[in-house]
């Protein structure tokens, strides 16, 4: 039978005299801001019309409890210095990841299983993490990387670049090897036998691994400029 991995081109456009594939990854990736957006404005029109008077309820409840849980993370991993700069960041960065992650449940190729995803955010946490070391730490940055004696600097510097590339091969790598094990299964297993059984490996591949890997990433960004900014940062 034929596995399919759902990676498909499907239109190929030019930009400045390249050429670039629109492919499964851009489309699942742009329904999921899609998503991501249309419940942005609904909980902004539920709060703006909420009661404060009143006890919240169904979905204002919901969102309170998220971002009560959202901010009680940031603060005990970043502290209540550095926590109000990073906790728009963090937790956008956790819903998106979260989102791309548990979209293979409804039958999208989840976007963080392509490395063109995983990286540029990657890269992202990486200069915060650079920029809050500097900010905080001005030239004490510098001297940390010939810690602690001067032939320590190749090894510092390759740490400090090695942060992105484990970051986003992690997040890459687990999901993709969930997708890839989902389409095996589906692909060589009688039609028959997929209407039930694969269920528990969704709830594995998808739900459980989907989130741990979403709080593992989020959790590396805030320990990892936390660290860089320093203990006087935190409070």
């Amino acid at each position: 039978m034929e596995v399919d991995f759902y990676v498909h081109g499907y239109k190929q456009v030019q930009i400045g005299g390249f050429s670039f594939w629109i492919t499964t990854s851009h489309v699942c990736l742009a329904i999921v801001l899609v998503v991501l957006i249309a419940f942005a404005i609904v909980a902004n029109r539920v709060i703006k019309n909420a009661d404060y008077q009143k006890t919240p309820t169904g979905f204002l409840n919901v969102l309170e409890l998220l971002v009560e849980t959202m901010d009680k993370l940031i603060v005990d991993n970043m502290g209540r210095v550095l926590a109000p700069g990073f906790r728009n960041y963090v937790s956008t960065l956790f819903l998106l990841i979260i989102t791309c992650n548990l979209s293979g449940l409804f039958g999208l190729r989840p976007p963080t299983a392509d490395y063109g995803v995983t990286l540029p955010l990657a890269l992202i946490t990486f200069f915060m993490i650079q920029y809050q070391g500097f900010k905080w730490q001005k030239m004490g940055k510098i001297k940390g990387l010939f810690e602690p004696i001067f032939l320590f600097l190749p090894v510092n510097i390759i740490s400090e670049f090695a942060t992105p590339v484990s970051m986003s091969l992690r997040l890459f790598a687990n999901i993709l090897s969930g997708t890839m094990m989902m389409a095996l299964i589906y692909g060589l297993l009688p039609r028959v036998a997929t209407i039930a059984w694969p269920a528990a490996l969704h709830a594995y591949m998808d739900v459980f691994s989907g989130v741990l890997q979403a709080y593992v990433f989020a959790m590396l960004t805030m320990v990892f400029i936390a660290n860089a900014a320093g203990d006087e940062a935190q409070g």
